[in-house]
């Protein structure tokens, strides 16, 4: 049985910084891609950042300069660093883990809420 266990959200000043961390248990982050997105209230789920197993980042152009996905192959984990935090990133974050080659699969977290208020 494939879990991804995700850790960190929690609430934070404006201009704070929270570090999330996904670690897949049950596969290797080998061949795929790890990620988060998150979804506000009333909002469609969104892209923030993804990393491939080897190593390719993306970004979504609102959280670009401020937040660094990295990733531990060894630990099938991947880690968000987020700066300079806004209201305007207050979401549940969800990890992902996915794959588009043979085995494919496709795997969420339960979601971790972060909120940036003052």
């Amino acid at each position: 049985q494939v879990q991804l266990v995700e850790s960190g959200g929690g609430l934070v000043q404006p201009g704070g910084s929270l570090r999330l961390s996904c670690t897949t248990v049950g596969y290797r982050f080998s061949a795929s891609r790890m990620g988060w997105y998150r979804q506000a209230p009333e909002k469609e789920r969104e892209l923030v950042a993804t990393i491939t197993s080897g190593g390719t980042t993306n970004y979504a152009s609102s959280v670009k300069g401020r937040f660094t996905i990295s990733g531990d192959n060894a630990k099938n984990t991947v880690y968000l660093q987020m700066e300079s935090l806004k209201p305007e990133d207050t979401a549940v974050y969800y990890c992902n883990h996915r794959r588009a080659v043979t085995p494919t699969f496709n795997f969420w977290s339960q979601g971790t809420q972060v909120t940036v208020s003052s």
